[in-house]
């Protein structure tokens, strides 16, 4: 191999047209015979001691700065579970949702269950049923149950216009009314579960999530205060329709009366 580096270095100083080229060729080719002559061994004990320097450094000035790192860290670790969020009070609180839960929410879901269904003939059961069963799909067997129930319009000839209108008024706003009922069931159904699911999550809550779990909370009650608020229009709605049924009827009573009346004078006229 030596060899080999003495002719091909000898070559390159043959091809070599300057003065500036030959030094260069020179210095190059002197620093690579004391590479190529030097002992391997002596190359592999320093590589060994490099390392070795490497990790003293390691194990001294890093090692010494991880521990400084890890202790603070430890440090304030503590202070997280000590004073921030205490470990042991957390552990209380979880505890309490938990046995809250086991005691309450099972009463409270059988006052939500209780059998209100008092109807006994078949057409009125079957009205009953869909007006109870928080389904919002249902409307067109609400319709057809309920003229089960309270019957049909009377014919045009059965019945003054007016009287036909005020109850086709009446029944529209009674069926108004149920299908509000049954979607507010439905919705209660629903923040019931999300209730639920709330109630769990606080169980099993980490330290820091309280305001994202109270922020739930919150959305939920003002989702059940709306459906409240919805609730009281419906109400609103029908005691309005109430009120221009009895005040309709008082018109027709004065109808009624002042067309008696004009046929009284009639009567009374000398023929």
């Amino acid at each position: 191999m030596t060899a080999l580096f003495l002719l091909l270095f000898t070559w390159a100083i043959v091809r070599a047209k300057t003065r500036k080229q030959v030094l260069a060729l020179a210095l190059v080719g002197t620093t690579a015979a004391v590479l190529v002559a030097r002992p391997q061994r002596a190359y592999g004990q320093t590589l060994v001691g490099e390392i070795q320097a490497v990790l003293n450094v390691i194990n001294g000035i890093i090692q010494t700065a991880l521990n400084a790192i890890h202790t603070v860290t430890s440090a304030i670790g503590a202070i997280y579970q000590t004073v921030a969020w205490p470990v042991q009070l957390i552990n209380q609180a979880k505890a309490l949702v938990s046995k809250m839960i086991t005691q309450y929410r099972t009463l409270m879901q059988s006052i939500f269950n209780i059998n209100l269904a008092s109807a006994t003939l078949p057409a009125a059961r079957s009205l009953e049923t869909v007006i109870r069963n928080q389904q919002v799909n249902d409307f067109g067997s609400l319709a057809t149950d309920y003229r089960s129930v309270y019957g049909p319009l009377p014919s045009a000839t059965a019945a003054s216009p007016q009287d036909r209108t005020m109850m086709d008024m009446d029944d529209a706003f009674a069926q108004d009314n149920l299908k509000t009922l049954k979607e507010t069931d439905d919705a209660g159904a629903t923040e019931l579960g999300i209730a639920n699911q709330i109630e769990n999550a606080a169980s099993q809550a980490a330290p820091g999530s309280a305001p994202f779990l109270t922020a739930s909370a919150v959305a939920t009650s003002i989702e059940s205060q709306a459906l409240t608020q919805k609730m009281i229009a419906a109400e609103l709605r029908q005691e309005a329709a109430r009120l221009a049924h009895a005040n309709a009827l008082r018109k027709h009573g004065a109808a009624y009366a002042g067309a008696f009346s004009n046929s009284i004078q009639k009567m009374l006229q000398p023929r």
